[in-house]
């Protein structure tokens, strides 16, 4: 199971986000490429810095939901709309310049995987409370998702 609590899946993150170029083409979804690399630093803020997120999370969310989403061997699926406060194209982060936005998903990315201990009970919109190797699966599988959307 892949996680970014293992160095070699945060390796593998790493080399794909160097790839991200403002011209890629998405092989689903709405978002640009530059829209996409704001979306997933939003997300990151969201866990660590505690951008607010409203919650729209239930018992059925916190249970069953993320357990298939965090834990079933399958992909996530494609054309799920986001949350309003992280979509770039509503209340999230717009694109402003692509270099500074890319060079802050790497920050994000660092500060997200360097202490996983502060991720320990924050609450996810959706999925609600989890714990750090539940916020590090989760990461792992976000980004791969977008990562996949611009064939990377």
């Amino acid at each position: 199971m892949k996680t970014l609590a293992h160095s070699g899946d945060t390796a593998g993150i790493l080399a794909r986000l160097e790839r991200i170029q403002p011209d890629l083409r998405p092989r689903w979804g709405r978002m640009s490429a530059h829209q996409m690399v704001c979306h997933v630093n939003d997300c990151f803020r969201m866990a660590i810095d505690g951008r607010p997120v409203r919650s729209v999370t239930g018992p059925g969310q916190r249970t069953l939901l993320k357990w298939i989403a965090l834990y079933a061997p399958m992909r996530w699926p494609v054309g799920i709309r986001t949350m309003p406060e992280v979509d770039p194209e509503r209340k999230g982060t717009p694109p402003v310049g692509f270099a500074e936005d890319v060079a802050e998903m790497k920050v994000l990315f660092d500060r997200f995987i360097g202490e996983p201990n502060k991720l320990e009970g924050v609450m996810h919109p959706i999925f609600g409370w989890m714990s750090s190797a539940a916020w590090l699966r989760w990461g792992y599988l976000h980004t791969d998702h977008h990562l996949r959307q611009f064939g990377l």
